[in-house]
């Protein structure tokens, strides 16, 4: 195994999960405040799972997100 082409990897993938998981988040709270479902002010639980099937990898995070 080549390692840096692995921790390359991996960082690529990392970066694309963080860069597109805010951007969805961000989309989802603003339509979520503009149809009057939230107030702009909660603290919301938020997970997130990471699965690689060939391993049988499972990774849970999970965390609050505060809106102010």
């Amino acid at each position: 195994m080549n390692e840096d082409v692995f921790n390359t990897s991996i960082r690529k993938f990392l970066k694309t999960l963080g860069v597109t998981g805010q951007r969805e988040i961000e989309k989802a709270v603003r339509q979520a405040i503009a149809d009057g479902k939230l107030k702009g002010n909660e603290t919301l639980s938020a997970e997130a799972v990471i699965t690689i099937g060939t391993l049988q990898f499972r990774h849970e995070v999970s965390d609050k997100i505060d809106l102010g």
